[in-house]
Order: C-alpha cells, then sequence, then structure tokens
C-alpha cells in the first residue's frame, strides 16, 4: 500500500506493476519530466490520468515549456491527433 497527497491529508491507495507498452520517445519525455520534477513515472502518470478523467489540463506552462524542450531533445514530433494511430514497426 501506497499514500497519495490529497488536500492535506495522505490516501492509501494499493498500486500494481503493469507492463505497459509505449512509444520510445513518448516514453522518454515522461521519464525525463518525472525526473525533472523528482516523482516516480507511475505518479506522473496517475496525476495526468486523474486530471484528463476530470476533463483538467495536467500541466502549466512552466510544465508545458519544459516537456516542450524534452520534445525537442528526444526527437518526438507525435500530437493528440496522433493518437489511436500508432502502429509497431515491423520486426
Amino acid at each position: 500500500m501506497y499514500q497519495m497527497y490529497a488536500g492535506g491529508h495522505m490516501i492509501e491507495v494499493e498500486r500494481v506493476q503493469t507492463g505497459v507498452r509505449m512509444e520510445k520517445r513518448l516514453l522518454k519525455v515522461l521519464k525525463g519530466f518525472a525526473e525533472l520534477k523528482d516523482i516516480t513515472l507511475g505518479d506522473l502518470l496517475e496525476g495526468i490520468v486523474l486530471h484528463a478523467f476530470e476533463g483538467k489540463s495536467p500541466f502549466g506552462k512552466e510544465s508545458l515549456a519544459q516537456i516542450g524542450e524534452l520534445k525537442k531533445i528526444y526527437g518526438m514530433t507525435l500530437h493528440a491527433s496522433d493518437s489511436h494511430k500508432l502502429k509497431e514497426k515491423a520486426a
């Protein structure tokens, strides 16, 4: 069990290990951003998803600028409009 911070108190949750496959450059950007914020990749993904579930943006202007720089560093050219259109490269 782990605890998450919520409005002044911690919420106890149960986390599970998952083997999610993700586009390589996207993962590099996410890992780099998590490192900048000194949080785990799992914490970052939880935050993104919880915000999305409520129709809220998970990132402010400063964070978006940092993500933009990471996208340049890792050569990530994908956009939201590309989601659900990605396929694996042939082996």
